[in-house]
């Protein structure tokens, strides 16, 4: 696939995200899709998965935005970066939300199958989105990685 298509459906993707419209977003992605946020712990696998783990996200972040800035590909691996704005609400996190919205840098890592998105790897700073929210970085990662704070072991699914 070539690097145009590849950021077509990223774009592609990164609307339907910022409509948290789950149906559509899960159209772009391969039936074994596997979605993965190393700063919230998670990796989905599978459109059920997938499905589940972005419902859960639009219900934390409900007013959840991103905007691609840039991009560059190999070939095969395509990387974008650019901005998400979120508001966190609810209790996922074991805090009390604080009504402020944060914007983040982020970057994201695709791969491709079948022209299709086969596997998204979302970064973006857990402390930042803390502090912009309001909210204790510690008590979330206790929340999100246990006891230590820190994530689990290379392979083991996060919560």
């Amino acid at each position: 696939m070539n690097g145009h298509r590849m950021f077509e459906l990223a774009q592609a993707l990164a609307v339907t995200k910022s409509r948290r419209d789950v149906p559509a977003a899960m159209e772009l992605c391969h039936p074994d899709m596997v979605l993965e946020a190393p700063a919230l712990g998670t990796t989905a696998r599978g459109t059920a998965a997938n499905e589940k783990a972005l419902t859960r996200f639009f219900a934390t972040f409900p007013d959840y935005d991103v905007t691609l800035q840039g991009h560059a590909d190999n070939g095969v691996t395509l990387i974008c970066w650019g901005a998400a704005r979120m508001t966190m609400t609810g209790d996922r996190f074991g805090v009390v939300p604080t009504g402020r919205r944060a914007e983040l840098p982020v970057f994201i890592q695709f791969a491709f199958e079948d022209g299709l998105i086969a596997r998204e790897r979302f970064f973006f700073d857990l402390s930042a989105l803390c502090a912009q929210s309001g909210v204790s970085t510690d008590a979330v990662r206790r929340k999100v990685f246990g006891a230590t704070g820190l994530p689990a072991s290379p392979g083991q699914e996060g919560r």
